[in-house]
């Protein structure tokens, strides 16, 4: 692996001026009891980057793991590049800032490299949910309480304080779309360094990709194995065409979803908590032929199958719960 890394770029230069690693272990699903243990083999294996969020519920756990690494001497923090996400209940100016350091505080990190609106819609924030930088805010039938007075522009601009401050080094966003993103251009004083979104051979996104990179935004894929779900029934990771590509590099089809990734200059995120595959989704750094890169761009079928938000059911549809809310990015008719 050695001598096909020194040939492959390995990070990716952000808007801000940082550098971010193409490659990391995603935390999303990674229960307490198996979060820190996976966190541990990551930095076993090399990595160099870890994905966070308020809203996963494991982010302590992340970092007492955290804490072992740099006092073990295992790594530096410096060396280390992580990312956390505001949580929706949060997007109220006022409350940006404690619920970033909450999020400090839980990682035992004093700053983030990266920090992502999460998503675009915004939650209220109730008297009930003081004191938490991940509440679901609830009316009496159960239904999501909405914040709609809170602009995406206003939100912004405190995530831009977080960097004046020296809390966050670089800011960005997650499951916006372009629209969105434009809007955020047109008051932004502090670059949008980053996009994290879903995408994986199967909803290659390549018309966000192409948009964001024009805006010298770099493209973060998250669920790039699928989430499972199965497309003409085949999963990513028993894609036979992907499979095929595998063998004549030594490789799984899941090693050779995350190369097509990381060969597009999209930062990749892989999540398990098992050592033996956290082990083999940093084993990524060899270079697909261009043959191989058509073919996997062949596989795209716009399809979204990870996270688009949990499904309710309404009238006679099941449809996404959060669809109501004016800023919800994935509604029909937007391109992309």
């Amino acid at each position: 692996m050695s001598e096909e890394k020194s040939n492959v770029p390995t990070t990716a230069k952000l808007a801000s001026g940082h550098v971010m690693p193409l490659v990391g272990l995603g935390t999303w699903k990674s229960t307490d009891g198996q979060v820190a243990g996976a966190v541990k083999a990551a930095i076993d294996a090399g990595y160099k980057h870890i994905d966070c969020a308020a809203c996963y519920g494991n982010e302590t756990e992340v970092g007492t793991a955290f804490k072992e690494a740099f006092e073990s001497g295992k790594i530096k923090r410096e060396e280390l590049f992580v990312t956390s996400k505001l949580w929706n209940s949060e997007h109220a100016p006022k409350d940006v800032e404690a619920a970033c350091r909450q999020t400090l505080k839980d990682l035992q990190l004093e700053y983030l490299d990266l920090y992502l609106i999460h998503w675009p819609q915004a939650f209220a924030k109730t008297k009930e949910n003081e004191g938490t930088n991940r509440s679901f805010p609830k009316d009496s039938d159960g239904n999501i309480i909405y914040d709609l007075d809170t602009t995406l522009e206003a939100t912004w601009g405190a995530m831009e304080a977080l960097v004046e401050k020296g809390l966050v080094k670089s800011i960005g966003l997650s499951n916006f779309n372009s629209l969105q993103i434009a809007a955020i251009n047109k008051v932004a004083k502090v670059p949008i360094a980053v996009l994290q979104v879903e995408s994986h051979p199967y909803h290659s996104n390549e018309k966000l990709l192409a948009f964001c990179t024009k805006n010298k935004i770099v493209v973060t894929a998250y669920s790039p194995l699928g989430s499972g779900a199965e497309i003409d029934g085949n999963t990513v990771v028993t894609n036979a065409t992907l499979a095929a590509i595998g063998e004549g590099y030594g490789r799984s089809a899941a090693q050779v979803a995350v190369a097509w990734q990381r060969q597009r200059n999209v930062v990749v995120i892989p999540k398990s908590v098992k050592p033996e595959r956290i082990v083999q989704n940093f084993d990524v750094f060899f270079k697909l032929s261009d043959e191989d890169m058509k073919a996997i761009g062949a596989l795209n079928k716009d399809i979204r199958v990870g996270w688009g938000g949990p499904k309710v059911q309404r009238g006679d549809s099941l449809e996404a719960r959060d669809i109501i809310h004016p800023s919800y990015p994935f509604k029909p008719g937007i391109e992309f």
